[in-house]
């Protein structure tokens, strides 16, 4: 099988965040291969290869997953909460990256053992910056384990 390793898994349900995210990456020279669920049961079924991810092998995992909490299907905070709770994937490092300024989803995040809670900045120079030092934190400085 020939495996395209994902490096850097977007999930996130709004086009337009999607397309600045992956425009912000462009611009700061981020070329890293990306993946983007549109909702929370395409991301787990991806991170856990079931359903059309099926032939894909769990043990290529991304460098760093950047998760919406407001998604269809399956919220955020479960996709976290699987992820961080499964032996195959706990150490997979996973940034929130969300509208949402709730106190309550920002402490339910570091409990279940998000790596990083970043709210997203309204503007795109802002968002821009947000996003390539994220990405280039998690894919080039972050030092995982072997």
């Amino acid at each position: 099988m020939n495996e395209k390793v994902v490096e850097i898994l977007l999930v996130e349900d709004n086009p337009t965040d999607v397309e600045l995210t992956l425009r912000a990456f462009k611009k700061n020279n981020i070329t890293n291969s990306v993946h983007v669920s549109k909702d929370g049961q395409d991301a787990l079924d991806f991170i856990f290869a079931h359903g059309k991810y099926a032939d894909r092998a769990i043990n290529f995992t991304p460098k760093v997953i950047l998760l919406d909490l407001q998604l269809p299907k399956v919220s955020g905070m479960e996709v976290l909460r699987r992820i961080k709770s499964d032996e195959r994937t706990k150490l997979v490092p996973v940034v929130v990256l969300s509208s949402s300024k709730e106190e309550q989803d920002l402490i339910e995040s570091y409990k279940l053992g998000v790596n990083s809670y970043i709210t997203k900045p309204i503007d795109f120079e802002n968002f821009s910056k947000a996003v390539s030092t994220v990405g280039y934190y998690w894919t080039l400085f972050n030092q995982p384990p072997l």
